[in-house]
């Protein structure tokens, strides 16, 4: 931990108004997209370019005050690997963080759907339930973790907004499910009747899958890195998760 570390109450705005921007992001590229376009794969690759840009940016200016998690998944692994070392968010900082995050999620969903002359509160008919989509957000989240945990056990934190940024862009295109990655976001974008929605149906079955690859990241970060986390230059520049489009 720093020596000075930042107050909780401003770490838990920085997540709430971190994932709110993130979804915000990814919401609203996502209806302009569809507005410009009729061509689904350039609406993805729209969504997908904002998508990385913004979620790059939010790393570099969140990461120094709360981490960037902006993710539930993210957080948890980030309690248990950090458990040993003392170095990693508390049981108390992981309840404040979730369910900013999620808040944050649902708020930047609505505020997407609002500026673009949508119904602000619309649940998502989009339906995303499929043994091959949920293998999507298995793989997709234990990618995410490994590469984001990864970065700090080799003291590199420093290059996550770059790294963590281009493996979410790469996801979208290889994953099924073009990546969601993060339980909050999930829920999130069940608040949008629009290209980055997901039917509140479907949304159980993404987290668990989610949880899931969460699992495996770690058991993965352990097996090629080993259990014990290396001191980084610089601790509180993250270990974050997104989102993704269609």
């Amino acid at each position: 931990m720093s020596a000075d570390p930042v107050p909780l109450r401003r770490r838990v705005a920085a997540e709430t108004v971190g994932t709110a921007l993130l979804v915000a992001i990814v919401v609203g590229s996502g209806i302009q997209a569809t507005e410009l376009s009729n061509d689904v794969g350039i609406q993805l690759l729209a969504n997908c370019l904002a998508t990385v840009f913004g979620l790059g940016v939010l790393i570099a200016v969140f990461g120094p005050v709360s981490g960037a998690h902006f993710n539930p998944v993210v957080t948890l692994a980030a309690h248990l690997t950090g458990r040993r070392s003392g170095d990693g968010p508390s049981l108390r900082d992981v309840a404040a963080y979730v369910p900013a995050q999620i808040t944050g999620a649902i708020t930047g969903s609505l505020l997407a759907n609002a500026v673009f002359g949508q119904p602000v509160l619309s649940f998502s008919a989009h339906d995303r339930s499929a043994p091959h989509l949920w293998l999507g957000e298995v793989v997709a989240t234990a990618g995410l973790l490994l590469v984001a945990f990864g970065l700090n056990r080799t003291g590199r934190a420093n290059l996550a907004p770059a790294v963590v940024a281009a493996f979410i862009g790469a996801a979208y295109w290889f994953t099924s499910s073009t990546s969601f990655a993060n339980p909050a976001v999930t829920i999130g974008r069940a608040f949008t009747d629009s290209f980055a929605g997901i039917a509140p149906a479907s949304v159980p079955a993404f987290v668990a899958a989610q949880i899931l690859g969460a699992a495996a990241g770690l058991g993965l970060l352990f097996l090629v890195f080993g259990p014990s986390a290396r001191q980084t230059a610089d601790e509180s520049v993250p270990i974050t998760a997104v989102p993704a489009a269609r």
